[in-house]
Formats: structure tokens, C-alpha cells, sequence
């Protein structure tokens, strides 16, 4: 039973609303649900509307003292988490990979559901990260509501893999100037970084050779890791993201590759997308002169961090240059060119504190000078005062734990014992001890004056004079949104372990995370909040199953107020009550009275069915 308004009209035309109490019967003769007026509770003003709120609250103070039972006729049989794979859906359809990834199927002439296969691995990167094997066997089958999954194979999921490593880069390019047209993107900077993922075996892999002939360079080699220690296997990933965060170009080199050789592919895969005054922006890793002269290609721009221990002349005369530091707004690096969203009031007070105290200076220094014509380089001296503060009191706990090692030392019976070796060699102490004739270590004085001197500083060259020093030195700072990137990838979507051998299949793996990452920061970039939260706020909507005498149905429960306002942000609409109906296992075909002939499309199975 429910309660319901009709409307009838006065002589003169005039509408009046009434309040009735109705419920729905099926008629099996014209076959759908019909209406049963029950009562007529006159016209619905606002005192009758006074007194109905009375009378409910009557029946519910009489219910509450009663027990609860339970509907024979109206039994839950399953429910699943529903709303963050609903909103990752969504998304998907705003960016137009479904669109995009079917006009290429099409042109292949495939009729697999391989859109399908990669909609879902990339929804169970962002949701709860499993094998290729653990999402299909159990997550896509038992763990969401995915009615497809009885046409999705585990096949498919392969073959899929192979499908999107083909079309990577058509795949990329539709997305970023779909992300363009989204974003409104003054793609201005383009910042680069690379990272390695290690595998769990034993020996490298070797190039192999096709049956057609095609020579497949080996991925898993032996490198240095960016993370950690080991000598494991390993691939080097790099990744192109915007100011905003977004990915826009990933790529995966064997494990044996330096960084500075992987800017020359980099740089020629981003020119064939004609994108207008793109600066590129690289770390301190990206720095040689082959690099340079690569980036310099054709009018290109670059903003680069710079070693400054190299004894060349960053550290010889850049830094050493007198002159005085000019304070830099730092508000812009909260910058956000999203038309989802309006600056919200924190980000706001983030702004003005930022401009009552900048934590960030500048001064600019050319090398040999600014007179020098084609000679002249430019660079910027970075200051950060906090930083320096917080280096400060690591090094005299440091010093503190170096004297104690050296007191060791001298009480030793060796005249040059092992661990004096192990001092010199250490990164962490090597740098600042020196060697007497007698082979003892002693501090070294000059270099810990050296090391203060460059406490909360950083150097960066640029080729481009337009830029003003505060331009170039937030534009490198804001190569922190990349780190950012590999922060998720590698802790929130889990890109690595990785169980794939094959080079395209550990392609296609790493492109599977960097699209999960997309939709998280277009997610981001939308709510102003993190994915963890906006995801837990869309897993309190969820499936329902339910079954009657009539046939069973799927629906959605009500959505609580932070899960429709995160849908609303990400413009999409809130999902549908009933998501699908169909007749009871053992009448759909000979009952007449069920609500439907057959079953809905891609009504689920459920675990009562078997």
C-alpha cells in the first residue's frame, strides 16, 4: 500500500489535488499491474496533510511496541556493493572509451565482448585490485552486480589484454583530447617520470623471434630499482601526466633502461599529437646533453631539474652566485582548470595563507652571463626555508650517530677495520667524511659547510626565456603530481605483483592500471576529495535481489545524501530503483502470471538458482 495524489479539475478549470490510499494488483488479463483505490482521504491542504503526519506517527509509536515479522511472499535473496562500479561506468561512458573502443572493434570485425571484459578489469583496479583469474572466477561472478558477467569469458579477458595493447596509442589519444574537450586543459606542461616494477623470479627473460619473423625485445630485466634493494627482474614504466594529475601517455621499457635514454621515445610520441607550446618537464634523472639537444628539437621547451653535486657549473658557480631571493606565490600550485568543479572555500584559505607566507624563493643566474648570446644558459635557484629547517636537525642527529661510529673506530685494535670502509662507501655518511694519510676518518669540515649551503635548495634550467623564474620554478614543483600518480598505482590500484611473462600482456597490464588512474583523478578532480573516500561514500548504494511469488527483481536501495551529491559532481544521474525484473525459476515459461514472458536481458543468476 502506498499513498498517492490524483488531480481533478473545478467547473472553471481550476486543479485540485486529492490524497488516496492505493495499492497495485496484477491482472492477469491484460497482463501488467493495475491500481486499487482503497480509501479516499479527501483533498490533500495542508491541514489534512497535518493530520496524516499525526496519524503516522500514531501507527509507528503502536508498531514499535510490536514484533517485528517477516514477509513469506518477499524474501532478499542477495545483495551487492553497486554505486562505485555504477559512477566508474559512468565515467567510462563520459570519456567515450565504450565509444572509442567499439568503432575499433568494429573495424577489426570482432563481435566478442571485449569492451565489456576491459570495462570491468579496469572497475576492479579502481574497487578492489585481484588477478585476472580472482576477478573473473569470483569478484565479477559473486562479489558486484555485473549482469553481463554470463557473456564475459575468461578468455575474452586475454584477448581483451591483446586488443588494448594493439590500440594503445589510439586509445590514448582519443582519451586526451576527449579529456581536452572535458577539462578544458591547457596542456602547458607535460611532466614525465619513470619508476620500476619488480617480478618474483629468478632469471631475465631473452628476446624472442615470431613466427612471422617480428623480433619481441625482452621486458624483464636486471636493473637498478627506484624502490628499495634487490636484484630482481624488472620493467621501467613511464608515465605523462597534465598540471591536473592527469595520465595521458604511459610507457614500459625493459628493466635494464636508464632514464635519460627513454626521453627521445618520450619526446617523439608526444610530437605526434601537435600539441600547442608543450613544455616538457623532467627531474634531475632526465639531465644530459643528448637529452638536451633532443628536447631542443624543433623549438621544444623543457623545464629540467639539475644535479647539483656534479662539480660542474651548477655547483661551481650557479650556486655560488650572490644575490637576493624573491618571494614566490605559492598559491598557484593549488591551480585547477576542471569546469566540474568551483574553488571550494578550504582550497580558498589555502590561498590567501600561501600569499601571507610564501614558503618558496627565487633568484635568477646565467652561465657565463646574460650577455653571453647562444651561450648563455639560464637557471633558477630554488629556496625553501621550511625545508631547510626540517634538513637541519636530521643531519646533527646524524652527526651525532657519525661520532659515535668514529670513537668506535678509534678504539679498535685494526688500523684500518672493516667497518671504516663500509663508513666511506655509505651514502648516507660517505659524503661527509675524509681520509687522513694514517687512513683515519675524520669529519670533513668544508663539506659539511658545503652541505648547509645547499639546505633547501633546488636548481632548475629552462630554454624557455619567456617564463618568468616564478613560472619555472612552480612548473617543477608541480612535478610532485606525478609522484603523486605512482603513489596510487602502486599502493591503491596494486600495478605490481605482475603475474604476466609476455611482453604485450605486461604492456597491456601497466596501460589497464594507467586508465584505472584516469578515472580515479577525473573522479578526484570532480568530488575535490580523495578515490578512497569517494568510494566508500558509493558502496553504501547498493543491488538488491528480491523474490516474490510474482518472479524475482533487482533494485537499488536509497541513496544516502554524500552518495548523490558525489554523483551529481560527477554529472551523473542516480541509478534506477529496478534495475531488472524477471519471472521465478520454476514458472518462467508455464505460468501466466508472471510479470514478464521471459527474463529480463542479463538478469543475474543467483546463488539460489543452482
Amino acid at each position: 500500500m502506498y499513498l498517492r495524489t490524483t488531480t481533478r479539475k473545478n467547473k472553471d478549470s481550476t486543479p485540485v489535488p486529492y490524497f488516496q490510499i492505493a495499492e497495485n494488483r496484477w491482472d492477469p488479463v491484460k497482463r501488467r499491474s493495475e491500481a486499487n483505490i482503497l480509501l479516499n482521504l479527501g483533498r490533500a491542504d495542508e491541514a489534512q496533510e497535518e493530520r496524516l503526519r499525526k496519524l503516522a506517527a500514531s501507527i509507528i509509536k503502536r508498531l514499535d511496541d510490536l514484533e517485528p515479522t517477516e514477509d513469506p511472499s518477499n524474501v532478499l535473496i542477495d545483495a551487492w556493493p553497486y554505486g562505485d562500479l555504477y559512477a566508474i561506468e559512468k565515467l567510462w561512458e563520459r570519456l567515450q572509451i565504450n565509444k572509442a573502443l567499439g568503432e575499433m572493434l568494429k573495424e577489426e570485425e570482432r563481435h566478442t565482448p571485449l569492451e565489456r571484459a576491459l570495462f570491468v578489469m579496469t572497475a576492479n583496479r579502481c574497487i578492489a585490485p585481484y588477478s585476472k583469474l580472482y576477478c573473473y572466477e569470483q569478484w565479477m561472478k559473486e562479489d558486484i552486480y555485473f549482469p553481463e558477467s554470463e557473456n564475459v569469458k575468461l578468455h575474452h579477458f586475454y584477448r581483451a589484454l591483446d586488443f588494448l595493447e594493439r590500440n594503445k596509442e589510439k586509445v590514448e589519444e582519443v582519451l586526451f583530447f576527449r579529456l581536452s574537450d572535458l577539462f578544458n586543459l591547457d596542456v602547458d606542461l607535460i611532466f614525465y617520470d619513470t619508476t620500476t616494477l619488480q617480478f618474483e623470479i629468478d632469471e631475465e627473460d631473452k628476446d624472442q623471434t615470431t613466427s612471422d619473423g617480428r623480433k619481441v625485445v625482452a621486458l624483464r630485466k636486471r636493473g637498478r630499482p627506484k624502490e628499495g634493494k634487490g636484484h630482481a627482474p624488472q620493467v621501467v614504466v613511464g608515465m605523462a601526466v597534465t598540471r591536473d594529475g592527469l595520465p595521458v601517455r604511459s610507457w614500459v621499457f625493459p628493466g635494464n633502461t636508464v632514464d635519460v635514454s627513454t626521453v627521445e621515445q618520450v619526446k617523439k610520441d608526444l610530437k605526434g599529437w601537435r600539441l600547442n607550446r608543450c613544455i616538457f618537464v623532467g627531474d634531475r634523472g632526465m639531465v644530459s646533453d643528448e637529452n638536451l639537444k633532443i628536447l631542443s628539437l624543433s623549438g621544444g621547451r623543457y623545464i629540467l631539474g639539475m644535479p647539483m653535486r656534479r662539480g660542474d657549473e651548477v655547483s661551481e658557480s650557479i650556486l655560488s652566485r650572490p644575490g637576493k631571493f624573491a618571494p614566490v606565490d605559492s598559491s598557484a600550485l593549488l591551480g585547477d582548470n576542471s569546469q566540474w568543479l568551483s574553488v571550494p572555500i578550504g582550497l580558498q584559505k589555502n590561498r590567501e595563507r600561501a600569499k601571507r607566507d610564501p614558503s618558496l624563493f627565487v633568484k635568477e643566474a646565467w652561465y657565463p652571463h646574460k650577455d653571453a648570446g647562444a651561450r648563455a644558459r639560464r637557471y633558477v635557484v630554488c629556496f625553501n626555508p621550511k625545508e631547510r629547517d626540517r634538513q637541519r636537525p636530521h643531519r646533527k642527529e646524524l652527526f651525532e650517530h657519525l661520532d659515535a661510529e668514529l670513537e668506535a673506530l678509534k678504539r679498535s685494535p685494526e688500523s684500518h677495520p672493516k667497518r671504516a670502509c663500509e663508513l666511506l662507501a655509505s651514502k648516507r655518511y660517505g659524503k661527509y667524511l675524509r681520509q687522513d694519510k694514517s687512513r683515519h676518518l675524520h669529519i670533513d669540515s668544508k663539506k659539511v659547510k658545503r652541505e648547509e649551503h645547499l639546505d633547501g635548495k633546488f636548481v632548475v634550467y629552462s630554454n624557455d626565456d619567456t617564463l618568468t623564474a616564478s613560472d619555472l620554478a612552480l612548473g617543477y614543483k608541480q612535478l610532485m603530481r606525478i609522484e603523486q600518480g605512482w603513489r596510487n598505482l602502486k599502493s591503491g590500484l596494486k600495478v605490481a605483483p605482475l603475474f604476466h611473462r609476455h611482453p604485450l600482456r605486461i604492456r597491456a597490464h601497466v596501460t589497464l592500471c594507467v586508465l584505472a588512474l584516469l578515472i580515479e583523478r577525473v573522479a578526484e578532480l570532480a568530488c575535490d576529495d580523495t578515490w578512497r573516500n569517494i568510494r566508500d561514500f558509493l558502496r553504501q548504494i547498493k543491488a538488491v535481489e528480491f523474490e516474490t511469488p510474482h518472479g524475482r527483481y533487482v533494485r537499488t536501495n536509497r541513496i544516502r545524501p554524500e552518495a548523490a551529491r558525489i554523483l551529481k559532481a560527477m554529472g551523473a544521474p542516480s541509478p534506477k530503483p529496478l534495475l531488472s525484473v524477471s519471472g521465478p525459476p520454476s514458472e518462467l515459461q508455464s505460468s501466466p502470471q508472471n510479470w514478464t514472458q521471459d527474463p529480463a536481458p542479463g538478469a543475474r543468476k543467483s546463488n539460489w538458482q543452482s
